[in-house]
């Protein structure tokens, strides 16, 4: 084997990657709307999507949003009610 102890070292052309300022990296976009979505299960019983044409496919073990949710067709985002002004229910 040659010792090629002149050449200079290569340097990685691939762009150093920015860790978030907490340290934990961010979710992709199938995480984020699944984060959000109104068919996510309770944290407590895990984590997969509970509608009905999705759970027999994707089952409860195992799920993964980025398999899912990123183009979901039944995904609805969760909105909390606005509180209504009394005047407002002019029955």
């Amino acid at each position: 084997m040659f010792d090629n102890s002149n050449d200079p070292p290569t340097v990685d052309e691939r762009p150093a990657e920015t860790p978030s300022p907490s340290g934990v990296p961010a979710p992709s976009p199938g995480q984020e709307r699944f984060s959000t979505c109104r068919w996510r299960s309770a944290p407590e019983d895990g984590r997969f999507c509970t509608h009905r044409d999705v759970l027999p496919f994707a089952g409860k073990d195992g799920f993964g949003a980025e398999a899912w949710c990123p183009d979901c067709t039944f995904y609805k985002v969760r909105r909390t009610p606005k509180k209504r002004e009394r005047d407002e229910y002019g029955y």
